[in-house]
């Protein structure tokens, strides 16, 4: 099986998404001996995923493939395999790829994730059929399988379609029923005029009847089946618990208590909120780097957040104290513009009509909607005419909306604290446990809660017929762990602290994020100096480049090129 995605470079981060994906494939590759995942290139090379991204700068677009070989297992070391495959990709395109690679053997099915750079040998652009991507490659991938363990028997290939009849996800069979399904409903033909098509037949019919005993399908009649409203989607949810369930067992080592894992739906589940610890962090969607965590609330329930595409260094680690809802999606001023253009003129939308409706407008911001539009023609939402003009449906600020909450994965995260409630308990800083609760509190909470009160007392920061901190006690704290951090932080580094005042500012790299009691800090610093400076979600997107940040009254801004980003005033 081969999949593919086309990633683009986003307009202000630039390569911060090819960036992102380096770093999860190789955070969630796993070698064959358990060790973690490494990058790989041509035979003899040593690729740095630094100087993959050094090159990659300015380029527009990126080519991520899985190849999930069926005989993955038995193939052993996939590396040659892929160096066979992207050595006969080049033959077929007529040009050297710039590319890296990473094994997955963390799962049943062994695979390999290769990232691509957008350009040819001659740094013009690299463009792909799609035809090639799809099957092309596909076919390519197949021969290299066949040359190295020979052809597969028919009856091996008949075992391997048979043993997908029970199983609880979507299967090859389920895709080619779907390409068959009208008004509902699915109608098996008993004409089979050859062996093949009795075969086909014979397991469409059991697969219904699996299908049947999960709700999924009613017969109405002999070879005639009622299908469920979206039984394509109920199984792939299926699969998709499944595989968050084998992963979580192959990495803990146990399977009990898995099986009553629930995916979190903030619409249906009680007040729409969710609180608890990280249990586990996972790739959703590997391709586009959708992200995935399992939380296990102070109840001990255990929840899947789909947390949809996400910056790296902004997913909280396992143990972390989070707290999720439902996300308040907010149309985008670009959204808004494009649909009252389109709903003044008939439903469609130009650079020409945007120029007539708004005299004032430049250029680049005419062709940044027009950048917008593309983005929601690739999945479906806005057609392009022959004439650069765009069709634009009635509804279109509702999908629009509903596609930002699926990227989003439907769901607003807020990391309470990035330490554990171990950590928490004689942390000296203010922590989440210092916080109140509320009168029902969990055995587990309540358990915590009262070793970090003792563990306060002991430290003659808390009066022995006290609970709460007062304000003097959270001060000396606060200082005490900011002085901690900065002495490391200049020890580790060999370098000086400065305290951003009011005017002053610093130029220099996003290093990292520095988890606090409660928050974190980013280090910006350069060769002589750093400082720290409140953390953001989105300055992970810049993790490693060139800034400047200021000091003003409202808080801390940061600017990258000629571009100036939101403050990271606390």
């Amino acid at each position: 099986m081969v999949k593919f995605h086309i990633a683009r470079a986003g307009r202000l981060a630039g390569n911060g998404a090819f960036r992102a994906h380096l770093h999860y494939i190789q955070r969630d590759g796993v070698e064959r001996d358990g060790r973690g995942g490494e990058l790989y290139g041509r035979e003899g090379e040593t690729p740095s995923a630094s100087d993959f991204l050094e090159r990659s700068e300015g380029d527009r677009h990126q080519f991520r493939i899985i190849v999930s070989p069926e005989d993955g297992v038995a193939l052993g070391d996939l590396r040659e395999h892929t160096r066979a495959l992207m050595t006969q990709m080049e033959r077929d395109l007529g040009t050297r790829l710039d590319w890296v690679a990473v094994d997955h053997h963390n799962t049943g099915h062994p695979h390999t994730h290769i990232a691509v750079r957008g350009k040819d040998a001659r740094g013009e652009d690299l463009v792909i059929a799609p035809d090639y991507l799809k099957s092309g490659l596909r076919q390519r991938a197949a021969d290299l399988v066949t040359e190295r363990l020979g052809p597969r028997r028919d009856l091996e290939i008949a075992r391997a379609r048979h043993s997908e009849v029970q199983r609880d996800r979507l299967t090859a069979i389920d895709r080619a029923m779907l390409r068959d399904v009208e008004g509902g409903e699915l109608v098996i033909s008993r004409n089979a005029s050859s062996e093949a098509g009795r075969f086909d037949r014979s397991l469409r019919l059991q697969r219904l009847s699996h299908l049947e005993q999960l709700g999924l399908a009613t017969q109405v009649e002999d070879g005639r089946w009622q299908m469920k409203p979206d039984w394509d989607r109920t199984l792939a949810e299926m699969g998709r618990r499944n595989d968050v369930i084998a992963t979580l067992a192959h990495r803990f080592g146990q399977k009990d208590g898995l099986e009553r894992l629930v995916s979190f739906d903030p619409a249906r589940d009680e007040d729409g909120k969710l609180m608890g610890t990280v249990l586990a962090t996972f790739p959703d969607d590997e391709l586009r780097d959708r992200r995935a965590i399992v939380v296990e609330d102070f109840e001990g329930r255990q929840w899947l957040v789909d947390l949809g595409e996400a910056e790296p260094g902004s997913i909280p680690p396992e143990g972390a104290v989070v707290e999720v809802g439902p996300r308040e999606a907010q149309a985008r001023s670009s959204d808004r513009v494009i649909a009252d253009i389109a709903e003044n003129r008939g439903g469609i939308y130009s650079v020409r009509l945007h120029a007539e409706a708004d005299p004032s407008s430049t250029t680049a911001f005419r062709q940044a909607h027009v950048r917008r539009l593309e983005a929601l023609r690739r999945v479906g939402l806005v057609e392009r005419m022959q004439d650069g003009s765009w069709t634009v449906p009635n509804d279109y600020l509702e999908k629009a909306l509903a596609f930002e909450a699926d990227r989003a994965g439907g769901v607003s995260l807020k990391t309470l604290s990035w330490l554990t409630l171990e950590k928490q308990v004689m942390y000296r800083g203010v922590t989440w446990l210092d916080e109140e609760h509320g009168e029902k509190v969990s055995s587990r909470l309540l358990s915590a809660r009262q070793a970090r009160i003792a563990w306060l007392r002991e430290q003659g920061l808390l009066a022995p017929d006290a609970n709460t901190l007062d304000a003097e006690a959270r001060g000396r704290l606060r200082q005490s762990e900011l002085a901690a951090v900065s002495a490391r932080t200049a020890e580790q580094s060999g370098r000086q602290q400065i305290e951003l005042q009011t005017g002053d500012t610093i130029t220099g790299k996003y290093e990292r994020a520095i988890n606090f009691g409660s928050g974190r800090v980013a280090v910006i610093g350069n060769g002589k100096e750093f400082a720290l400076v409140p953390w953001r979600a989105e300055i992970e997107r810049h993790r490693g480049r060139e800034l400047v940040a200021k000091r003003t009254a409202q808080g801390v801004s940061w600017t990258i090129g000629m571009s100036r980003q939101r403050g990271l005033s606390r």
